[in-house]
């Protein structure tokens, strides 16, 4: 195509180049600057011209291909470019074309690697705009390789070079960033004083226990302490919202939990965890009101009665059937909150929310705490069943979203197809196999040890505590002992048996922080009053505080989905159909002892 372009005229060409070339560097060179023609066109003149001028026209050439979004075109001009012999404020304008390329073909740590040339040290020499774009560039990056606190850190030293909108979408960017930080990074993960630090304070205070208004009068208070913080000149909007939320309070909830039948107990610990969150706000002017859903007859009718005695929000129910029914409706007349996860695919009514603790989020769980640990090749191990069946496939989805292989599975049923199960997962038999051909070969005996399978990083398992006390020995009877085991909530009762528990160590699992934290002083008290709460039952008694906790932000929560809540069942956000999802701390098994493992997030 380039060969059939008619020639420019000298003077066509004069302009050109004058339209390429941008500002002048002390010592560094020039940037190339907005061309005026077509990438062909600047590819072809290219070609008539000094090497300088040359390296100017195609790197505008391969800007503009990246701009029309011509991935392939712009690979191939840059490709063509040789880099070292560029000079320094090209290498850098090149680098961070490269970087951008690479982002576009979600290749965030090849978008990295090209933002680590030496020449990227000079970047500060170089005009305003450039410096702006080859930061944002290694944010981005950072951000798509699950760093947020490094791509937060960079667009907070970027955000004074900025203004207008740039500044004020950079702003938002960096709360949603911190906003899904993991509680733990927030503490001590940016130097007192500085802006990074105001920004991790602030996120904090936003996701904390309290009740709208205390949140509201606690980022006052930060906002008088440090006026000149971006954030305290202008608030994030999803802080914005709390501020509306808190003119607005709840003054009526109906709690709708079942009282008699085989989840009596269950709603029991919800209902228990719920009131207790209510007496610790302290919040008098909240009016909750007790009602069975073992008994409801008639969902209709409920909603009638509740909106007749003025409620504006109803948490439940449990059951499954009626979160269903609720589901397949068109519209609620009351928004709700229910306590468990409808059915099938169909898109529920906006005023519904679903909250509860299912084994699908851990399973998700498992898959990014892997993932961020390096891990990229699994196994699973789940019981048999639909209960294993939602679990793998949660985890399966998950996991291949992420880049990950799942190379095989097997379903846990008999303990005594265990071992058998395990040495085919690992193709132990293959090894025993080669030994037998090799000494077939040979004619004579071969000392040789069985070895599993090495494309395995990991095993993702879902099992309960006596299968997973049988499951860790057989893995190391089959030659499998140092393989990495991820594991659901599911293998821990609640309380440490160090003399059972040797048998799990090395173990990881994901728990929630009710069973992990025993600091929580509504915890305690919890537990003070109702024993049961320190054992498995307390996580039901954790998410019966959440949903307490939940119940005011719910707008908040839909309005601005980066929202996030720290709550005593995981850490809460709103995923797409209105579902509640958690991300959950991790532990480990040592020595028969829990162990609180930091988080993976860089």
């Amino acid at each position: 195509m380039i060969a059939r372009l008619r020639p420019l005229s000298v003077l066509c060409l004069a302009g050109l180049l004058s339209a390429c070339a941008g500002q002048q560097t002390s010592g560094l060179g020039e940037l190339p600057g907005k061309p005026q023609a077509s990438a062909e066109q600047l590819l072809q003149q290219a070609q008539q011209v000094k090497p300088e001028q040359a390296a100017l026209l195609r790197l505008s050439a391969a800007d503009q291909a990246l701009g029309q979004r011509n991935l392939a075109q712009a690979q191939q001009i840059l490709d063509q470019l040789k880099l070292d012999e560029l000079l320094p404020a090209q290498q850098i304008f090149a680098s961070t074309l490269t970087a951008e390329l690479a982002l576009a073909r979600n290749k965030p740590k090849a978008a990295l690697q090209a933002l680590q040339h030496p020449s990227l040290q000079r970047l500060g020499e170089l005009p305003v705009g450039q410096q702006v774009r080859s930061q944002l560039a290694r944010a981005n990056a950072l951000q798509a390789d699950q760093q947020p606190l490094a791509a937060a850190r960079e667009r907070v030293f970027i955000a004074p070079l900025l203004e207008g909108q740039p500044s004020a979408n950079n702003h938002e960017a960096i709360w949603t960033l911190v906003a899904g930080l993991p509680s733990s990074q927030l503490g001590s993960a940016a130097v007192p004083g500085d802006d990074l630090s105001g920004w991790l304070e602030l996120s904090r205070l936003a996701r904390g226990s309290a009740t709208p208004a205390q949140q509201v009068a606690s980022i006052a208070e930060w906002q008088a302490r440090n006026p000149q913080h971006p954030a305290a000149r202008q608030l994030p909007q999803s802080l914005v919202k709390l501020q509306e939320i808190a003119t607005r309070p709840l003054t009526r909830i109906a709690l709708l939990l079942p009282e008699q039948g085989q989840l009596a107990s269950v709603g029991k610990a919800l209902r228990d965890g719920f009131v207790a969150a209510h007496y610790q706000s302290g919040d008098s002017a909240l009016n909750i009101s007790l009602h069975d859903s073992s008994s409801l007859t008639d969902l209709d009718a409920f909603y009638r009665q509740a909106q007749a005695d003025g409620v504006q929000l109803v948490v439940g129910p449990l059951e499954k059937p009626l979160v269903n029914q609720l589901s397949q409706r068109q519209q609620l007349p009351i928004p709700t909150l229910a306590l468990n996860y409808s059915e099938g695919s169909a898109e529920a009514p906006a005023q519904l929310f679903q909250f509860g603790l299912a084994a699908e989020d851990e399973a998700r769980e498992v898959a990014q705490r892997a993932w961020e640990d390096g891990m990229r090749r699994a196994v699973a191990l789940v019981p048999t069943g639909e209960w294993g069946n939602r679990v793998l496939a949660a985890f399966r989805k998950d996991w291949e979203a992420r880049g990950g292989s799942l190379i095989a599975t097997e379903h846990v049923d008999q303990p005594v197809r265990l071992a058998q199960q395990i040495a085919d997962l690992l193709k132990l038999r293959d090894s025993e196999a080669r030994a037998k051909r090799l000494q077939t070969a040979l004619g004579s005996t071969v000392e040789a040890q069985p070895a599993r399978r090495q494309d395995v990083d990991f095993v993702f398992l879902a099992a309960t505590p006596a299968q997973a006390r049988q499951i860790k020995p057989t893995l190391a009877f089959q030659y499998a002992g140092d393989l990495p085991i991820y594991a659901t909530s599911h293998l821990f009762t609640g309380s440490s048996d160090p003399s059972q528990d040797l048998d799990l160590d090395g173990i990881r699992f994901c728990e929630t922080p009710w069973l992990l934290d025993s600091s929580d002083p509504l915890r305690n008290q919890v537990i003070g009053e109702w024993p049961s709460a320190g054992g498995s039952l307390g996580r039901l008694y954790a998410m019966g505080v959440d949903a307490y906790r939940l119940a005011p932000r719910l707008s908040q929560l839909q309005a601005l989905p980066s929202t996030r809540l720290d709550g005593l069942s995981g850490s809460l956000s709103l995923a797409p159909g209105q579902r509640i999802v958690r991300r959950l701390p991790w532990a480990e098994y040592r020595n028969g002892q829990i162990q609180r493992l930091e988080s993976a997030a860089r």
